[in-house]
């Protein structure tokens, strides 16, 4: 028997991104229509609601119409409609074109979208959740699977206060054990424990490996004059090659502020590729500087997006629970959006969980995918299939080619499935066989460097605790991924968390983990697949407001 206090509910949710609180309320709307009660908890690792939530964003409100039709009444943070759509491909460092309407895919398009800050969307639905009696614990992170024979019967939550080497300090605080009937997964896009569920019931056994991206954002306050409320830009091409999938966004929000980032997928084949530098790099373009002349910039933070989409998809049911939104993968990578679905895939958990319980079902969700595969989520996904491995086969411009004609004639229903089953870890080229690529120092106007990014991030974590960041073997960074790729996490890093260092004549890789944002891009691209990210004490982390 386990010492840790304990406390037991009908639905244990982790994660409260778009995916959990979704479910959370849409199971206690369910229970209310039925006159039963339900006992259902929330855990989030961030400090409060919506610290750790960092997207685009424009939201694509099919799922929350389904959620809360009354959204306008309740006030919720959804104001700024998409007025204007602009797609611009760049050809340098100051060319480029824009593309015409009629050829920008329709999957690309925005009509009655509209521009949002997640965090604060989230934000809202956790007030929702708790005026509905939802349980809500952030600040207590899920660090391990409590499972009981092949049943996952809930997770344990962090302990607090251990010192650097493990051992309690006077502060220590044991985890808890929190149990449930069923547990819904909704930790993000490579999720720590998500991770661990996928290997123990073989849950990637029958699909092509996941695929993702890293984002990289900022928020601006820019001048009046050059604000354009509700307009929406993305941008391919430069400063990318055609060989690796990328671009960026510019999205002009409500009171004077763009959101405004970069997306680089994760199978980029140069290991001197520093996907920050390519942000930065990318705001001097004369389409995208023209709108931060005068500006300020005032939040960063950065973010994994999983985009495999349908064919990267997991089995989603296992004994006690599911996986669900963006922690199985149900991005749109052709819409570039992955709120709607992941609300969505929430509340179909969250129905499937329900039903279960009032019947007295047995421990595994077998209808959750069916749910799936009958709901417009599997249309949606569906159609865009073949959007990510065309990227990959032919590159940005054909592949951008390829997927006009298949969404704007063909309509999604080519009769094909193309497949990328090569890890994006894989990917990486030897550092000797690459061009090396030389960035351009920044100029504090526009460009900025990573630790006064990381400052704007808020981000926090007390030092004296174990590491997250683990290493299986603490000599293949210097051994291995040095002289054969310059060490890339050196680079792949969005936050300056691994440094090369020289000491007493030898070199050692040094973790500077209280600067990690948690985008878990070191645990999709190292290429030795050396680096686990699990969650450190609860709490600790990016403190993102309006992100």
């Amino acid at each position: 028997m386990s010492d840790r206090e304990s406390m037991e509910f009908d639905v244990l949710i982790v994660g409260a991104g778009p995916c959990g609180l979704a479910a959370a309320c849409r199971l206690m709307q369910l229970a209310q229509a039925a006159g039963s009660e339900l006992n259902v908890a929330v855990v989030e690792k961030g400090s409060e609601i919506g610290a750790h939530i960092l997207s685009g964003a424009v939201l694509e409100p099919r799922a929350l119409d389904e959620l809360f039709p009354d959204w306008r009444e309740r006030e919720a943070p959804v104001r700024t409609a998409v007025r204007a759509d602009e797609f611009h491909y760049l050809t340098g460092d100051s060319g480029g074109w824009r593309v015409p309407h009629a050829f920008v895919p329709y999957p690309s398009r925005n009509e009655g979208n509209y521009i949002v800050s997640v965090g604060n969307l989230c934000r809202w639905l956790g007030q929702q959740a708790e005026a509905l009696g939802v349980n809500l614990f952030p600040g207590f992170a899920a660090a391990e699977l409590l499972v009981e024979g092949e049943r996952v019967a809930g997770v344990i939550t962090g302990d607090m206060g251990r010192d650097r080497e493990g051992r309690p300090r006077d502060s220590f605080q044991a985890g808890y054990e929190l149990r449930a009937r069923y547990t819904i997964f909704a930790e993000g896009c490579r999720g720590s424990l998500g991770k661990q569920l996928m290997r123990r019931f073989e849950l990637r056994r029958d699909c092509d490996p996941q695929h993702y991206g890293i984002g990289i954002k900022e928020v601006w306050t820019i001048d009046p004059a050059l604000h354009q409320e509700g307009l929406v830009v993305h941008t391919l091409g430069w400063p990318l090659a055609n060989d690796t999938e990328g671009g960026g966004f510019l999205y002009h929000a409500a009171d004077h502020q763009v959101y405004l980032g970069f997306i680089v997928a994760l199978d980029y084949a140069n290991p001197w590729l520093d996907p920050f530098q390519e942000f930065q790099r990318w705001k001097q373009h004369p389409r995208i500087r023209r709108f931060l002349e005068g500006g300020k910039r005032v939040a960063y933070g950065a973010r994994a997006v999983n985009k495999g989409g349908l064919q990267s998809l997991p089995r989603l049911a296992f004994p006690g629970g599911v996986l669900a939104g963006c922690e199985a993968g149900f991005l749109n990578g052709a819409k570039i959006k992955g709120t709607h679905t992941a609300m969505k895939t929430g509340m179909l958990a969250a129905e499937s969980a329900f039903a279960a319980l009032a019947a007295d079902a047995p421990d595994t969700l077998v209808d959750f995918e069916e749910r799936v595969r009958s709901s417009w989520v599997y249309e949606e996904l569906y159609r865009v299939r073949n959007f990510g491995p065309a990227q990959h086969k032919l590159g940005t411009f054909l592949g951008a080619a390829f997927t006009w004609f298949d969404q704007n004639l063909a309509g999604g229903r080519l009769p094909f499935t193309w497949h990328n089953r090569v890890p994006d870890h894989a990917a990486l080229k030897r550092a000797a066989d690459c061009p090396r690529i030389e960035y351009p120092r920044p100029d504090g106007v526009v460009s900025f460097d990573r630790l006064s990014s990381v400052y704007l991030s808020s981000t926090n974590h007390e030092e004296d605790q174990p590491c997250h960041l683990r290493l299986a073997d603490p000599d293949i960074p210097v051994k291995h991924n040095l002289p054969l790729y310059a060490e890339p996490a050196q680079r792949y890093c969005p936050a300056g968390v691994y440094e090369i260092v020289a000491e007493a004549g030898r070199e050692r890789l040094q973790i500077n983990a209280q600067n990690c944002v948690h985008c878990k891009t070191c645990d999709i691209k190292d290429p030795a697949q050396n680096i686990d990210w699990t969650v450190p004490e609860g709490g600790g982390g990016p403190n993102y407001t309006g992100m």
